[in-house]
């Protein structure tokens, strides 16, 4: 088996700047820019690395793997770790870093490649992303297609400006699609009207994904690599993947670890790839999600209002339920600056997911580029059993296929709530919730769970007492204690793995119409007794939904069911509108006071992990 490599082989030189000098510059959403001027100004660099890029990267990962290879045209050999040639690079990329930003000096006009025919037969040809294909080159390559007909042909697309390019797709076996998020709608009809879908990888910024399988991404490495490596090491992996028989999930997963591992000129090979992914197990990248998301003293956002919620919220300060008012609501808290330092994901709604910040990408990969961890709300909201007040939470029907599609646009974990309201007799007694409706609403919640596992998502479950009505303190530690016993059985009985599951719930006070109202140490102490008396030791952790307490009330709450710690679990906070509300009050529905909200949300965002640090 061996392949020849169709591309040029570039050199990179990487230069890591002085960030004190006077060229960073920090736009309106706080992000730092590389400004380099060219005057009589000086700018420092700490450090100079220099890496072949290209064609050499691609050689690299497909000989690591054992696969031999050549690049058409050139003499580069890979011995030992080292590379040698008697041709020097032709073409120069300066990557220039600066406090982890990073600009970019690239030719205007690439060195065009050249095909020279091999000598021996090969079983592939791949057209790596650095070949900048001549009429004359490709001409070669379809004729020698003729010749060599058990030859496989693999191309490498970044775009669909090199019509020379274009006229080899049907030709080939396999293709990569880089997804550029500049291409144009045409350029878009060009790649689903001329590629067959079966032969088809995509590869973006954070994912890779073939037909229904992905692999999540991240290439903000640059201390180590940038993205112009990152996709050379993607598809290369992959296509050694592929050649050497392993499924496409296991592929995809060679080339996600090859990607966090590697570092300049020593991409990994073969058997420590396999190694890593055998020690990485679905089920522990499960767990591992699971525990990064209630990492403390960090939380989880909840801003996964539906839309009659937010309606509602909007209703109250006159502000119009506009698509594009929902939208600035919600990018006024992904884009507070420092929001990565306070939070370990945010829950979003499906119309969020699907909208664009600022800078172009969806919020799923704005998110994640900013080391938060997306999730969504799943449910489809309540509906009452018949002839009764109390409810069930809809939204099985389906949920399989809105899983899969979630998890291929890179969300992470999920999040399905339950509701459960206390009324009482005349004479006090508990009426509701009824064993009937604690019994089937846990069923759901687990079900939910077990479908969010098998489809890769850590599932939250909140079954939630309702802080609205009147009960005492100990009433609402009956319900919620009868409520978590219930489910966890339920969780059981499905097989739910609770390693990767995570309880958002209530904290136990008395009803917000009650006569006496609970205090902090009440609520701390409360909820402390309950959570321990029927939480299993192996469940990931517990958040807290501040369920219409005031901001204050759920911190101060908050920092008192810290101090009645330890807990065999992280407990630590999902809070929505206890977060929310003071950036809302500020904001009004008025872009010129998204600075004045983003302040007033980060003070809540401080303040509640601060709450989190009071365990003595």
């Amino acid at each position: 088996m061996n392949i020849l490599v169709v591309g040029n082989v570039l050199k990179d030189v990487y230069l890591n700047i002085d960030s004190r000098s006077e060229h960073l510059e920090t736009d309106r959403n706080h992000t730092q820019w590389l400004d380099i001027s060219f005057n009589t100004s000086e700018h420092h660099f700490f450090n100079r690395n220099s890496s072949l890029g290209g064609a050499a990267i691609s050689m690299e990962v497909l000989q690591k793997m054992g696969l031999p290879t050549t690049i058409s045209g050139s003499d580069l050999r890979l011995e030992n770790n080292e590379f040698t040639s008697t041709d020097p690079a032709e073409t120069y990329r300066y990557i220039l870093i600066a406090d982890s930003k990073t600009s970019y000096f690239v030719p205007s006009k690439y060195k065009t490649t050249d095909f020279t025919p091999p000598a021996e037969p090969v079983d592939y040809l791949y057209v790596d992303r650095s070949a900048e294909l001549t009429t004359d080159a490709a001409a070669k390559i379809h004729a020698y297609l003729d010749i060599s007909q058990n030859t496989k042909l693999v191309l490498y697309i970044r775009n669909f400006e090199n019509p020379n390019l274009n006229d080899l797709i049907p030709r080939a076996d396999l293709i990569f699609l880089e997804e550029n998020k500049e291409k144009s709608e045409e350029k878009d009809a060009l790649s689903s009207a001329e590629i067959n879908p079966e032969k088809l990888v995509h590869i973006s910024e954070t994912t890779l994904s073939y037909q229904n399988l992905s692999e999540t991404i991240s290439v903000d490495r640059i201390d180590i690599l940038t993205h112009l490596s990152v996709y050379s090491i993607a598809a290369a992996t992959i296509l050694g993947g592929f050649i050497l028989g392993n499924s496409v999930e296991d592929s995809l997963t060679l080339a996600r670890i090859n990607i966090e591992n590697s570092k300049l000129n020593a991409v990994l090979p073969l058997a420590e790839l396999q190694e890593i992914a055998k020690n990485t197990s679905p089920k522990e990248n499960l767990e591992l999600i699971a525990a990064n998301l209630v990492l403390k003293p960090k939380g989880i956002l909840a801003a996964d209002e539906s839309g009659g919620s937010i309606k509602k919220k909007f209703a109250k300060l006159d502000i119009p339920d506009t698509y594009e008012n929902r939208r600035d609501y919600r990018n006024i808290f992904f884009t507070t600056k420092d929001l990565e330092k306070y939070v370990n994901g945010i829950i979003l709604f499906d119309e969020t997911a699907r909208q664009l910040a600022d800078n172009g990408q969806n919020y799923v990969d704005f998110l994640t580029s900013r080391r938060i961890i997306p999730g969504i709300k799943v449910d489809q909201g309540l509906a009452k059993f018949d002839n009764s007040l109390e409810t069930y939470t809809k939204g099985l029907n389906g949920l399989d296929e809105r899983l899969k599609e979630y998890y291929m646009m890179g969300l992470r974990f999920a999040k399905w709530r339950a509701a459960f309201e206390i009324r009482l007799s005349t004479t006090g007694a508990i009426l509701t919730p009824t064993t009937h409706a604690i019994e089937e609403n846990c069923r759901i919640l687990a079900e939910y769970a077990k479908k969010c596992q098998s489809a890769g998502l850590v599932p939250i479950v909140e079954p939630e007492v309702v802080y609205d009505g009147y009960y005492s303190i100990d009433q609402n530690a009956e319900i919620t204690g009868k409520i978590l016993d219930e489910l966890f059985k339920k969780l059981s009985d499905f097989g739910v793995n609770l390693r990767a599951c995570i309880l958002k719930v209530n904290m136990v006070l008395a009803g917000k119409n009650y006569e006496t109202p609970s205090t902090p140490e009440e609520v701390g102490a409360k909820t402390a007794e309950v959570l321990k008396n029927h939480i299993p030791a192996e469940l990931a952790g517990v958040v807290f939904l501040s369920g219409g307490q005031t901001v204050e009330q759920a911190t101060n709450n908050l920092a008192e069911v810290e101090k009645n710690g330890p807990f065999p679990w992280p407990v630590t906070f999902s809070f929505a509108r206890a977060l929310q509300d003071p950036a809302l009050y500020a904001w009004k529905g008025n872009n010129e006071n998204t600075g004045a909200a983003r302040q007033a949300f980060l003070d809540r965002l401080i303040v509640n992990t601060e709450a989190l640090k009071n365990n003595p």
